[in-house]
């Protein structure tokens, strides 16, 4: 992506249709083409080649550049200019983008050998992971659980997470703080942006929200966990610090973590709408949809000219068009 700006943006979160319609396909969707991953009686590649993924998060150097170019020709189908692009860099990132240019005869070969290089690194086991997949060979949950113990605060880590929870909206429900951006945040590049938010989760609590939900946003879970714990233990009677702890503790594998935390916060919160719109974001994430509807009702009655509930809102209203 060339500009991270909308992703480190807070208040408008999501959009709250493509969330939905997350929520209305739950179950279905596993890199946006069919069930979970079963082991096949012998190899049936999926039609098409497999998608690459490459996070390369706020880097605006030369190479990232290049290869966000060379991602999008891939693609595009164009696979043999992109294999020219991915073998101008050295880099592992523009190893994994070469082999998977190479579809179908090196890539799964190339991926493993990777594997074999580089077995520490999430981004060679999820894509190794997606590559079996679609030949249709075994060995891609493990690959994607290896994404995930490789390096567990990547958006790759977020990815196999998708691909292994399928039942959940893909990525992570993302808190939502009230503090405004600071100061001309929107003229900045991606990492000055970055940097901005990570000095005012130095100065404030404020900040510290600002700063995990930015992280949260781009796959950086772990860190966003520590941040929002930071500002828990530093304002224990702030609303929005105890949401934001409970909410970064949300991972597919261990839902409870999260909502263990949130539900009796609507006790200590009750006229908060920051409580009731992120247990209903959770719920809307784990597919209860008709009791997240009724929590997104709840924020707006708590606080009904909050920022929260407008979003609140906007969330019903789409969940209405869709008919659910």
């Amino acid at each position: 992506m060339s500009r991270v700006s909308p992703r480190l943006r807070v208040v408008a979160l999501t959009a709250a249709s493509a969330v939905v319609a997350a929520v209305v396909v739950v179950g279905l969707v596993l890199l946006q083409t069919g069930p979970t991953p079963k082991p096949a009686a012998g190899p049936q590649r999926r039609p098409g080649p497999p998608p690459l993924t490459l996070a390369l998060g706020v880097r605006t150097d030369r190479e990232a550049r290049a290869l966000r170019r060379a991602a999008a020709v891939y693609g595009a189908g164009r696979r043999a200019q992109a294999a020219r692009e991915f073998a101008r860099w050295d880099s592992v990132e523009a190893r994994v983008g070469e082999a998977f240019a190479r579809w179908p005869a090196e890539t799964v070969d190339r991926m493993s050998r990777l594997a074999g290089l580089h077995p520490d690194r999430a981004v060679v086991e999820l894509n190794l992971g997606v590559a079996l997949f679609w030949s249709g060979l075994a060995g891609a949950q493990e690959a994607w659980r290896q994404a995930i113990a490789d390096e567990p605060d990547t958006a790759y880590a977020v990815t196999a997470g998708n691909l292994l929870h399928p039942e959940y909206a893909p990525g992570v429900p993302v808190f939502v703080p009230t503090a405004p951006l600071p100061h001309g945040f929107d003229e900045l590049s991606p990492p000055a942006q970055l940097r901005l938010l990570e000095r005012g989760a130095r100065q404030s609590v404020a900040g510290k929200l600002l700063y995990g939900s930015a992280l949260q946003r781009l796959g950086m879970t772990r860190s966003a966990e520590r941040v929002f714990a930071a500002a828990a233990r530093e304002a224990p009677s702030d609303a929005d610090a105890q949401v934001a702890n409970a909410v970064g503790r949300f991972d597919k594998a261990r839902p409870a973590d999260a909502f263990s935390r949130l539900g009796p916060l609507t006790r200590t919160f009750p006229n908060r709408a920051t409580v009731r719109f992120h247990l209903g974001l959770l719920l809307l994430w784990s597919g209860q949809v008709q009791e997240a509807k009724r929590q997104l009702q709840r924020a707006i009655a708590a606080e009904p000219a909050s920022p929260l509930a407008g979003q609140a809102r906007r969330y019903l209203t789409e969940l209405h068009k869709a008919g659910v």
